[in-house]
């Protein structure tokens, strides 16, 4: 059993280390402070061949795994970008997978390329204001028409929508009362036409740089060609895609921890009180010590659920592991990093407010901790289902 890196995944997070640099702890509290989709980043990781690092090479991607793809995104959270920066491409990471699983030769060669390539960017639109977590409830619905499917409804939480061009949809194709099991929902991917799409921004906590939305559909037309795979198995087709997701979200919560841990470290060192550094007292070690730990801890898991997604062996239980134990380990990690800062934590230039702030993301997207508790409950210890 081998946990050190090997020379082709040191050289992918040296590589990602260089190209950030010029994207520093500044050049994120701007996009912080004043909003607007990291244009530069996202095409830095375009021209530099990033953003299709899980991506099949026949289209232009690297081919590499989940595990050279999560080892990337941490590495970005980690240099101080945190999920502003990890959000500004996550997308095109794990979004389009069901088309890499299930789309047909003539919709990979059309779709794939140009979201490798940065020219495309995706939006991602499942989740609605009326059933959350309920998948199976959605109501926004696509009817058949010729060739042509006419979508109705609305989406919540859509990130990127103010500037994407693509959209992935999940819709309702076989109306609720008729739908069976899981069946009845289709998946597209498709022109995000606004002059049938309205976005509205939703004003948030943090991660202003990377937008959030309600995505209003009012008689969007999308051609057949543009639905993937069978008509009402869509809700099957995006559980392909949650367990990377979860493995990436759970990888830059940990790179988001590391880049607190670091700024408290450094900051406890330098800090004179009482004519010794804060960092010589116990109180302040103790805490960062355990940060630490849990993040180390976490990011086992993390890496263990991208092995077993590689090896095709079953990982939704690791990979929603990886992402609670990731999450809380980088909130605290956050927490702590303030409170090293004592007043000054509560300043924006230390940069440590604004990690605070981006650390929930992992902790409330995409799945709340009180589900993946019980999941692990039901599916692992087997226990009854209990909602």
């Amino acid at each position: 059993m081998d946990f050190l890196l090997s020379a082709e995944q040191e050289q992918i997070r040296s590589a990602i280390e260089k190209l950030c640099v010029p994207f520093d702890d500044d050049y994120w509290a701007t996009r912080d402070r004043e909003g607007g989709f990291p244009e530069d980043f996202h095409r830095a990781l375009g021209e530099a061949g990033w953003l299709g690092i899980a991506m099949p090479e026949e289209y232009g991607g690297a081919g590499l795994g989940i595990t050279e793809a999560a080892l990337m995104m941490q590495t970005i959270a980690g240099t101080g970008a945190g999920l502003s920066g990890a959000s500004a491409v996550h997308m095109n990471i794990f979004g389009l997978h069901p088309v890499v699983v299930f789309g047909t030769d003539e919709q990979k060669r059309r779709w794939l390329p140009p979201l490798i390539q940065g020219k495309d960017k995706a939006c991602f639109a499942v989740t609605e204001p009326n059933t959350g977590l309920n998948t199976l409830k959605l109501t926004t619905r696509a009817v058949r028409e010729g060739d042509h499917y006419v979508v109705t409804g609305q989406k919540v939480w859509i990130s990127t929508a103010q500037v994407a061009n693509k959209m992935l949809l999940l819709a309702r194709t076989t109306p609720l009362e008729e739908a069976k099991g899981t069946d009845g929902l289709s998946l597209f991917y498709t022109d995000l036409d606004r002059d049938h799409v309205e976005v509205r921004e939703i004003e948030k906590m943090g991660r202003k740089a990377v937008d959030s939305n309600q995505v209003f559909i009012d008689g969007l037309r999308i051609p057949v060609e543009d639905r993937i795979g069978e008509e009402g198995k869509g809700f099957s087709y995006i559980l392909h895609g949650l367990n990377p997701e979860r493995i990436l979200i759970a990888a830059e919560a940990i790179g988001l921890g590391r880049a607190a841990l670091r700024r408290a470290a450094e900051y406890a060192k330098e800090r004179l009180v009482f004519d010794r550094p804060i960092g010589q007292n116990q109180g302040i070690q103790h805490p960062l010590a355990k940060s630490w730990m849990e993040l180390e801890a976490a990011n086992l898991m993390v890496f263990k659920a991208a092995s077993l997604y590689d090896s095709g062996r079953q990982c939704a239980a690791e990979a929603n592991a990886a992402k609670y134990l990731a999450a809380e380990a980088c909130f605290h990690t956050c927490e702590n990093a303030i409170f090293t800062h004592g007043g000054m934590g509560y300043a924006k230039e230390y940069h440590v407010e604004r990690y605070l702030r981006e650390s929930w993301i992992p902790r409330l997207a995409p799945v709340s901790p009180q589900l993946i508790l019980c999941f692990i409950a039901e599916k692992v210890l087997g226990l009854a289902k209990s909602y």
